[in-house]
């Protein structure tokens, strides 16, 4: 290709950008990106042409919600943010400061700051190469404040304050063989530098005074947090692969002989007729009845989620309908539909409403979406859509939450279910990602980078290798988006391990009785966009947005210095006020980094801390929980099946500490989509201090619902 036809090409896919210079290998020939403001504290820059992305899926921005946030300034100088189109592809460069750090870029099973590495993002069966990863989300948040969302389907890569441009701000010249210490192979760079092998993307930029802020908007942006139906927040069993129906119906009776709570049954490949690939139908042998089979569990209150993964066996009855509509290569023998096809997805989804839906089965489990190399498609593989296969690939995951959500939202139904890959702009979608790793402590960091990138994620059970590995993860598991036991293949149940059986149930009941505050977290989540399980990194957010807004804070009292202290993995906050520490099998002390302000242990009351790091010695039956000063925490009797659970509850509200205090405690129906209509209950719960005295009182809005919350008792842990 000649100089004139390329610099042709630019002019027509960069009509946004503005070009400087003729040397392409200088920063200044780079086009200076042109902003466009979205929403409040919310910019949008275009480079080249327009592919399918992330974005594409995401639900509609809740304008009103960013706009209460308020404006937001834009976060670095706008000259200083540049792409370029050239032979490898796509790529910008936004600047980055010496002492910024970064944080999120999708789920991560190691460490927080990403700072001064490399992250080639891809859909993937985890492998430990970064950015290889389950939800590999092209979204980062800043030290600063603010946050960066690529929106693509290709595969960015992202240089992260490493790789040095000749002509960028370089650090110092060391000489290696006398510079000893001070010389890097990864010198400092001023720059975060993504690429693409396409021919154009969108960056996305959300302002904020702290990170939390940045979050928040990019989650608004994206349409908002997913709001769960009640039951998906309760106790998940997933059967034995081979379960038949009256394999399903007796333990069920062994869940009610031991006296455990149990909300949803997940039937794993052996309920249909042919899986790896699948048929999406019944196996007439094991589930002869199922619609029988599914009333019986919907008269205990229990619902059914199914397992998938989406290829196609030639067994199954749609198969030849869907084969147009199906890329060149298989996967386990499997055809494989794009769905970025309205036919395919019809073709899909009215069979599942048919066959599943219709009869009562409540969600899905979608497995196998993200996978080797060596048994998904390769790259070269074509689809009828036109779009490549590293596109189909990356998004796969994401595709096909965002219709079996359209699905159940036209049917006035909230789902909650599993899947195994997902990606940028997935905040709405009532999907909680799991994956084969199983290391505890990788777990739980999963679970706190997950809320750095708009994400759910769920650190399920499945064996242990002690009484105390499985209360542990027990434990883990139920201060998480998801409480699942995943026992397709070993069979297990919650009383496996009779030792800590009692101990096991005490904390599944635990988290039924914080429904009401889990739930609300949710809807924060929903409406506010804060994350209901969140890195510590964020809880700089909520104790100094005012002191950040009016500049007060300098140096040590420097909100991105709180922020950096909070570069914690093992511990992280659920909902407003409580810090959960989970505790490792053998781990008999750990240590708890407490953000500024008093902190209160849940179980006593007791004041543990302030702005400090603190060692605390563990006990079998705890897991560690902490409550900020003012947290007000409701909670509800325990009960074995959330929608068994009929008539007005009666509430016990916890308060921590000395500060006054209101929280807005959310109710609705806890099934369908009505609330978006008004038709919810906001009671408010306020504590005041009077003559040295705190007091509570409560007080219900009825937004076309009734709240079942009723009688409240206030418990005041620490006076």
């Amino acid at each position: 290709m000649n100089t004139a036809k390329w610099s042709m090409i630019l002019l027509v896919v960069c009509p946004g950008a503005v070009r400087a210079g003729s040397d392409i290998t200088s920063i200044s020939s780079m086009d200076i990106l042109q902003w466009e403001k979205m929403a409040a504290g919310v910019w949008k820059a275009s480079i080249g042409k327009k592919e399918l992305a992330s974005i594409d899926y995401a639900g509609p921005p809740k304008l009103k919600a960013l706009s209460d946030m308020g404006d937001a300034k834009f976060p670095f100088e706008r000259n200083t943010a540049r792409g370029q189109i050239n032979a490898s592809g796509t790529s910008v460069r936004l600047p980055l400061e010496e002492s910024e750090k970064i944080y999120g870029l999708g789920l991560e099973f190691k460490g927080i700051n990403r700072r001064s590495n490399v992250y080639h993002l891809k859909v993937d069966h985890y492998g430990g190469v970064k950015g290889y990863t389950h939800a590999p989300v092209p979204f980062y948040v800043s030290s600063k404040g603010y946050g960066v969302f690529v929106s693509t389907a290709r595969r960015p890569s992202f240089y992260v304050g490493i790789g040095n441009r000749k002509d960028s701000k370089l650090p110092p010249y060391i000489d290696r063989t006398t510079g000893g210490s001070k010389w890097s192979a990864r010198p400092v760079s001023d720059a975060v530098e993504v690429s693409v092998n396409g021919q154009g993307l969108e960056v996305y930029v959300f302002g904020g005074g702290n990170p939390l802020e940045a979050v928040r908007r990019y989650n608004l942006y994206c349409g908002g947090g997913v709001l769960p139906p009640r039951w998906g927040l309760g106790f998940w069993h997933r059967m034995h692969t081979r379960s038949s129906d009256s394999d399903v119906l007796k333990e069920v009776a062994d869940f009610e002989k031991y006296d455990f709570p149990l909300d949803v049954i997940g039937l794993e490949p052996g309920w249909q007729s042919f899986a790896y690939p699948c048929s999406f139908e019944w196996d007439k042998t094991r589930f002869p009845e199922p619609k029988r089979f599914l009333k019986q569990l919907s008269e205990k209150g229990i619902r059914v989620n199914l397992w998938e993964n989406p290829y196609l066996a030639p067994t199954s009855t749609i198969s030849q309908a869907m084969k147009p509509y199906t890329g060149s290569h298989t996967v386990w023998l499997g055809e494989v539909p794009d769905y970025t096809l309205e036919t395919a997805r019809k073709i899909l989804l009215d069979h599942h409403q048919k066959n599943h839906l219709d009869i009562g089965v409540s969600g899905y489990k979608f497995d196998e979406v993200d996978g080797y190399d060596v048994w998904l498609w390769p790259d070269h593989a074509s689809f009828p859509s036109g779009h490549s296969a590293v596109q189909i690939r990356q998004l796969y995951g994401l595709m096909i939450q965002n219709m079996f959500m359209q699905r159940f939202r036209e049917m006035n139904k909230r789902t909650y279910g599993l899947v195994r890959s997902s990606n940028g702009a997935a905040s709405p979608s009532g999907f909680v990602i799991y994956s084969d790793y199983y290391d505890h402590r990788g777990y739980v960091t999963a679970l706190v980078n997950c809320s750095l990138a708009g994400v759910l994620w769920t650190p399920e059970i499945r064996s242990a290798r002690s009484d105390e590995e499985w209360l542990r993860r027990f434990q883990s598991v139920c201060f998480s988006p998801m409480v699942q036991l995943n026992a397709w293949s070993s069979g297990k149940k919650p009383w496996s391990f009779p030792k800590v059986t009692d101990l096991v149930r005490d904390v599944i009941r635990l988290r039924t009785r914080l429904l009401p505050y889990i739930y609300t977290a949710f809807y924060d989540y929903n409406q506010r966009g804060i994350p209901p399980f969140r890195a510590m990194v964020l809880e700089t957010g909520f104790d100094h947005s005012e002191e950040i807004i009016a500049g007060k804070l300098h140096g040590e009292d420097n909100p991105y210095a709180e922020t950096m202290r909070l570069e914690t993995t093992d511990q992280y906050m659920m909902g407003p006020s409580i810090l959960v520490a989970p505790v490792f099998a053998g781990q008999k002390r750990r240590k708890v980094v407490l953000p500024r302000g008093n902190w209160y242990d849940f179980y006593t009351g007791k004041i543990v801390g302030n702005g400090e790091t603190i060692t605390i010695e563990t006990r079998l039956e705890q897991i560690p929980l902490f409550v900020k000063d003012g947290g007000i925490v409701p909670m509800m009797p325990s009960v074995n099946n959330i929608a068994g659970a009929k008539g007005t509850i009666d509430l016990e509200v916890r308060h921590y500490g000395r500060k006054e205090n209101t929280y807005l405690l959310y109710d609705d129906d806890g099934q369908t989509f009505d609330y978006e209509k008004g038709i919810f209950a906001v009671t408010e719960l306020s504590v005041k201090k009077s003559n040295g005295k705190l007091t509570g009182s409560s007080s219900t809005s009825n937004n076309k619902w009734q709240s079942r919350y009723r009688k409240v008792s206030w418990k005041f842990m620490s006076q």
